[in-house]
């Protein structure tokens, strides 16, 4: 089963932290707002994260393969700026070669659950089929990135297990009809 198109209009999807944490304003929980335009050709993800206090801007093909990344946190210029030729080639911007993350096809940041959806929305898994993809895995805190070995397996329609290699820490969730993740059990609580 396919997801269901975004619209061209845009769409917005919000998360707050599973459980929040000491400090954190219950009243007024930090959010991640996440908004999905479709612009020159392509997908612009753009997500704002209260906790950790970034903002992130995906460019994701037609086919949902990330091309570029860029990541700001107290600069009015982005702290990290990457590009992919699509084909597990990166390099930041500036043309410098990342050779330590050639092979990787995705980028995963732990501070979202929106960075899981973009390989359910591009791998045409059937229920029951697994993929094993290696991404890069971004520490927003100190910029380090590391290739990092994954596992997707399509429980149901909407439910998918995903599972980190290097560790054995797995965890299940259930998407909505675009593919995105709805609530991240112990991580991620979706709010709209």
């Amino acid at each position: 089963m396919q997801y269901l198109p975004f619209s061209s209009d845009g769409h917005v999807a919000r998360w707050t932290p599973w459980d929040l944490a000491e400090g954190d304003d219950a009243e007024n929980p930090p959010t991640e707002e996440l908004t999905i335009t479709w612009e020159n050709e392509a997908w612009t993800a753009s997500g704002i994260v209260g906790r950790e206090q970034v903002h992130y801007i995906l460019r994701i093909s037609p086919t949902w393969h990330v091309r570029q990344f860029l990541l700001f946190r107290d600069m009015d210029d982005p702290d990290l700026w990457l590009g992919t030729d699509g084909h597990g080639r990166w390099g930041e911007m500036n043309g410098a070669h990342r050779p330590e993350l050639d092979g990787c096809i995705d980028l995963d940041l732990p501070c979202t659950p929106f960075t899981n959806s973009l390989p359910i929305r591009r791998l045409p898994l059937l229920v029951g089929h697994t993929a094993d993809i290696t991404v890069a895995h971004l520490d927003v805190e100190t910029l380090d990135i590391q290739p990092d070995h994954q596992r997707y397996t399509r429980i149901d329609t909407h439910r998918w297990r995903f599972e980190r290699l290097s560790t054995g820490w797995n965890q299940e969730f259930d998407v909505d009809e675009h593919g995105l993740v709805r609530d991240y059990p112990t991580l991620f609580r979706r709010t709209t």
